[in-house]
């Protein structure tokens, strides 16, 4: 059995390298002074001083993550009071077409299979119409079922990824 663009359905690595999805998560950022910086002399009948409780919630963005089985596509941080809409998201779809010819060309004569989670900004009107647009084959989201949501399982390790991504961003 073969596939609109050719390819054997039996065959999973195929299946695999057209997968793209997103995740959006939160990144949580702050400095933590180092022992030695935040060490101070004090006598010895001087209590310490005190210190501010750093907040990890204070300073935190969102990160739209697209990737695929070779890696982090790209990374979108949402600028500060900005919600993701419809038409934000659309916006990130065009970027992927460019990422994607840029960074995947051998994703440009295969149909692409798009995973999303069910967010309204994904489901609307505007945004299904651009994924047909862009001849993205939309994989289906379950609703209420995130163990199925493999962008789930790179939460695991967004603390290693994204870090070194996010450190270079000023807020």
């Amino acid at each position: 059995m073969s596939t609109e663009d050719g390819e054997s359905s039996g065959r999973p690595k195929e299946f695999l390298h057209r997968y793209v999805t997103i995740d959006e998560t939160w990144l949580h950022h702050f400095t933590l002074k180092s022992n030695w910086q935040s060490s101070e002399w004090t006598a010895h009948d001087e209590p310490a001083p005190k210190r501010e409780k750093t907040q990890e919630a204070a300073c935190k963005v969102m990160a739209s993550v697209f990737w695929d089985v070779h890696g982090i596509i790209f990374i979108d941080y949402l600028e500060k009071g900005r919600t993701i809409n419809s038409d934000y998201y659309i916006a990130l779809l065009n970027r992927l077409m460019d990422e994607i010819a840029e960074k995947r060309p051998h994703l440009k004569k295969k149909k692409v299979l798009l995973h999303q989670d069910n967010a309204p900004c994904h489901k609307s009107v505007k945004t299904m119409v651009k994924i047909h647009e862009f001849g993205f084959e939309l994989l289906a989201h379950p609703p209420y079922f995130p163990d199925l949501a493999p962008s789930d399982y790179f939460r695991i390790s967004k603390e290693c990824s994204l870090v070194r991504h996010f450190r270079g961003i000023k807020r």
